[in-house]
């Protein structure tokens, strides 16, 4: 994932680092986890990093668990229908560990940095298995928090998080 954070960082060069955090929050695949990675790339204070991260990785979600299942089926009927295919074969990949656990396999599953995770596809699966608004974004964000905390030590290092104590 680093190498694809750091070819971003360098075509988005020339514009305010901060923002280049933002975007790549908002990115799927990359969400927080990238962020964090291109903030301490750019040298982005982590304190500043970690709520523009949050705040990139967070907007999209409420829009995913409102409207994908309409998206989906209008999309089903263009040429999109394999790529809608496989979004919803991954969604069911995931599904099938979290459904075991409900909100807490929600939140673990947004929260452990691992391919194919996120809040992205956290979003996409409490959608399409149909979720209580309140308890998907309630396990979104904390799984968003749980990955910041892991992400944090990967991305700034445990002798900077040390530091700041």
């Amino acid at each position: 994932m680093e190498g694809i954070v750091q070819n971003i960082v360098g075509a988005l060069g020339g514009i305010p680092h901060e923002l280049v955090v933002f975007i790549i929050s908002l990115f799927p695949i990359l969400e927080l986890r990238g962020g964090l990675i291109a903030a301490s790339i750019l040298g982005v204070d982590l304190f500043r990093a970690i709520p523009i991260c949050l705040i990139g990785n967070i907007l999209p979600i409420p829009f995913i668990l409102l409207f994908i299942e309409k998206i989906f089926e209008l999309l089903k009927n263009t040429r999109f229908f394999k790529m809608i295919n496989k979004l919803e074969e991954k969604a069911e990949k995931g599904a099938q560990k979290i459904m075991k656990h409900k909100k807490w396999g929600l939140l673990l599953f947004v929260g452990i940095p691992l391919p194919g995770t996120g809040g992205w596809t956290g979003a996409l699966v409490a959608a399409l298995f149909h979720f209580k608004l309140k308890d998907a974004c309630i396990a979104i964000f904390g799984g968003l928090i749980l990955a910041t905390v892991i992400m944090t030590f990967i991305s700034y290092g445990i002798p900077y998080i040390v530091s700041l104590f």
